[in-house]
């Protein structure tokens, strides 16, 4: 399911790095900690059943929302309840190094997950969790008082907002560790859990009927303020194993780099101040409906013409100055979607 192996793919993703960008004044090279991780949201998941199956679906993903559209169709003359869910990624909280790219600020629904069932707005049951290897430590992390998603750059003012006695009992237990120090030297903590939640409810499916489901939310953009693609950058010593991996992952074609290196030059600042965006989508989810999807629509949407795009998928054409598609009929998922945007942010 790869592009580059793929003419018209290539034809189609070629054109949306034919556009330059203007250059500008210098800038500097990005840091580390310029750079914002992207999570991998999916779409919805079922209990298995072999009674249900995936008439249609419409995955739109835009540097701002993922939209999905899905038409299922109960097979039997009996009515059949399923539980649905929509998995939020995990987060490794314990990690204090990662700065994943949280789109909401809610602890709870941080990615603004919104579904219709039919047109019709619906309610899910939300469950979350705090878990430390097998250990769920749901139960202290909320007598605590914080939330068990401790997100945000407001986390040390919730850790300090809880009572002295509940905030020792977290750090004896390691639910808090050491997480650096304050100007004045006192130790910061951070959490040590991970962080999972899930939206579920059941669905009644009708006899011999279709359900139209449809559910967004907002695009978790993993962020860099340069890009290791640059000339300068991807020539440099020890760069070889990173660029390799960029071509592998959103299969990049030789004419990208030559798209690339038009409107970023040779030089080693990064002069035309271009901003990568990556953007994952978790395809192989949910494959618990009978036979493959019967008719798969993609639509990637990359908001400017003068933005560079590639990612893997078979059969891309270009149907607007910024949005490419892909139609497949009876497909079944067999790998995850990623999406590079390079251009000014």
């Amino acid at each position: 399911m790869k592009a580059k192996n793929k003419p018209q793919a290539r034809a189609a993703l070629g054109a949306a790095f034919a556009c330059a960008l203007a250059l500008a004044a210098p800038m500097p090279k990005a840091a580390a900690n310029d750079s914002s991780v992207e999570l991998a949201v999916g779409g919805v998941t079922f209990a298995q059943s072999p009674d249900v199956s995936m008439e249609e679906e419409t995955l739109t993903i835009t540097p701002e929302t993922v939209t999905v559209n899905y038409r299922f169709l109960n097979q039997t003359q009996a009515p059949v309840t399923l539980n649905v869910g929509f998995p939020l990624p995990d987060l490794d909280l314990s990690d204090q190094d990662s700065a994943y790219a949280i789109p909401g600020a809610d602890p709870v629904n941080f990615v603004d997950f919104k579904t219709r069932i039919d047109g019709k707005p619906i309610k899910f049951d939300v469950v979350q969790r705090a878990k430390m290897g097998a250990r769920d430590v749901t139960a202290a992390v909320r007598a605590s008082g914080l939330p068990i998603a401790l997100i945000g750059a407001d986390t040390q003012q919730k850790i300090a907002a809880i009572t002295p006695e509940a905030r020792a009992a977290l750090i004896d237990s390691g639910l808090l560790i050491p997480a650096g120090t304050s100007e004045t030297g006192e130790t910061l903590y951070g959490p040590a859990w991970t962080a999972t939640t899930a939206f579920t409810r059941k669905q009644i499916f009708p006899p011999g009927s279709s359900v139209n489901v449809e559910h967004r939310y907002r695009t978790s953009l993993g962020a860099s303020q340069d890009t290791a693609l640059r000339k300068a950058l991807r020539d440099a010593d020890g760069m070889g194993a990173t660029v390799e991996r960029y071509r592998k992952d959103y299969c990049l074609p030789d004419d990208f780099f030559r798209g690339l290196d038009k409107i970023a030059g040779s030089e080693p600042t990064n002069t035309a101040r271009l901003q990568e965006r990556r953007i994952a989508y978790v395809l192989k989810t949910g494959a618990n409906w009978s036979g493959p999807i019967k008719n798969f629509h993609l639509i990637v949407d990359k908001g400017k013409s003068d933005r560079l795009v590639s990612f893997c998928f078979d059969n891309v054409k270009k149907i607007s100055p910024t949005a490419f598609e892909a139609k497949l009929e009876n497909f079944t998922p067999a790998q995850d979607l990623k999406i590079l945007l390079i251009g000014k942010y």
